[in-house]
């Protein structure tokens, strides 16, 4: 099974204090930062895109950006979110017609590309060659485009229809994920794990991180 990998939801975040937000979550024990880039056609909300990404990249060196592109041409913005320093560039299947030319696209910018699937999108319709493709699967457990939305529980055995096809690859769940959901996210099989008011707007940003990992490496031990 892969490692637990904590990405705190930038979206979360206080916007104005973006870098030194981004530098309190690695500080707290974050390894990636999950960065949702959304246009305002495939979700009906506008957020940061790679100007901004490219600042945060600049102020935080070293950062992995999971760039979680909710966008309804991802083909579009591959270049712009590659230049900007983005790690890991993750589509959503709904939004493209030809998921494996747009893999090839981005590994050829030298990024690891993602797949997400939103909450009416069974997990099946990810075929083995685009799983294999790509390094990470995303299921998300609320509709994308806002922030706060309460977890979907019905979105769960997705993760574990995935994880029983795919045990070696990274599955990332995002959306109403935090200490009180962890637990059915982690027991399906994710090791990804996206959170972010949980995160951001807690006390303590670095017990809640590694509250999550602890989590997630307890139930990959059971599951051994």
């Amino acid at each position: 099974m892969p490692r637990a990998i904590i990405a705190p939801s930038v979206l979360a975040s206080d916007f104005g204090q973006l870098t030194a937000e981004c530098k309190r979550m690695i500080v707290g024990g974050a390894e990636w930062l999950h960065m949702d880039v959304m246009d305002g056609h495939f979700v009906p909300n506008i957020t940061m895109g790679a100007p901004i990404l490219s600042c945060v990249h600049k102020g935080v060196p070293g950062i992995f950006m999971d760039c979680h592109m909710m966008v309804s041409e991802p083909e579009k913005w591959v270049d712009d979110i590659a230049d900007a320093g983005g790690a890991m560039y993750c589509f959503h299947l709904e939004a493209t017609k030809d998921p494996l030319a747009l893999i090839d696209q981005i590994h050829k910018r030298g990024m690891k590309a993602g797949v997400a699937i939103s909450p009416d999108t069974l997990s099946t319709e990810i075929t083995d060659a685009v799983a294999n493709a790509a390094e990470m699967l995303l299921v998300m457990t609320v509709y994308p485009g806002r922030g706060g939305q309460k977890f979907i529980d019905r979105c769960v055995p997705k993760v574990a229809e995935l994880r029983a096809r795919f045990p070696e690859k990274d599955i990332e769940v995002d959306g109403g994920v935090g200490p009180k959901t962890i637990g059915i996210c982690a027991d399906a099989g994710s090791n990804v794990i996206v959170a972010g008011t949980a995160i951001f707007g807690a006390e303590n940003p670095e017990s809640v991180i590694q509250e999550l990992k602890d989590v997630v490496n307890t139930a990959q031990a059971r599951s051994h």
